[in-house]
């Protein structure tokens, strides 16, 4: 009866949170729907391994530019990445072994779980996003990630450009605003333990 007594608060705390929250969780929900993410993870946390991590990423964005720009859509960012593995594993393996390792890379589209991330101006929040993986060797190192689409990798993306791809209610969400500092943490609690019921 006692634990009844002290869940029962706890229970009616969420419902209000889950109930205060709802708008700006399906508001983010599209989001990460809409949004295609790069994801680079190193082999180890070693100072060379997250090094060469970097390399990798700047060779990936330089000689893979072609591909993501011009993208209008996130079907179409998402086939050209399809179409594409095989490039993307040879610029990486190439990468690598020009820099004296002869670690495997596997690519792939995936979609996973982000954690709410700040980039630049903006925040995306957390959730479940489409995204381009590239692991080097373990890739059990500090990972690298940006945004494919809209460009933010490739150039310096205006607001009209993101704004081309999220609504309203979307951009004002990703602008940094410490108002919004709560929610985006019970957002990404809310999608982790989602993901982790309904992914595993």
């Amino acid at each position: 009866m006692k634990k009844i007594k002290v869940f029962i608060p706890i229970f009616v705390l969420l419902l209000l949170a889950a109930a205060y929250t709802a708008p700006f969780i399906k508001t983010s929900e599209r989001i990460s729907n809409d949004v295609f993410r790069l994801h680079i993870l190193a082999n180890s946390d070693d100072q060379i391994d997250q090094q060469l991590k970097l390399k990798v990423r700047d060779a990936v964005l330089e000689k893979g530019k072609d591909i993501f720009e011009g993208c209008t859509s996130l079907e179409e960012t998402i086939e050209r990445c399809e179409n594409n593995i095989d490039f993307f594993e040879s610029t990486a393996s190439k990468c690598i072994a020009e820099n004296g390792y002869d670690y495997p890379v596997k690519a792939y589209v995936d979609k996973e779980f982000f954690n709410t991330r700040e980039y630049e101006t903006i925040t995306l929040p957390g959730g479940v996003y489409n995204a381009l993986k590239i692991e080097i060797g373990e890739a059990k190192g500090h990972n690298w990630w940006c945004v494919m689409f809209p460009a933010i990798c490739l150039s310096a993306v205006s607001e009209d450009e993101i704004n081309n791809v999220l609504d309203d209610e979307e951009s004002a969400l990703i602008s940094k605003n410490k108002k919004y500092e709560i929610r985006f943490k019970i957002v990404e609690i809310y999608e982790d333990i989602k993901n982790k019921l309904f992914n595993n």
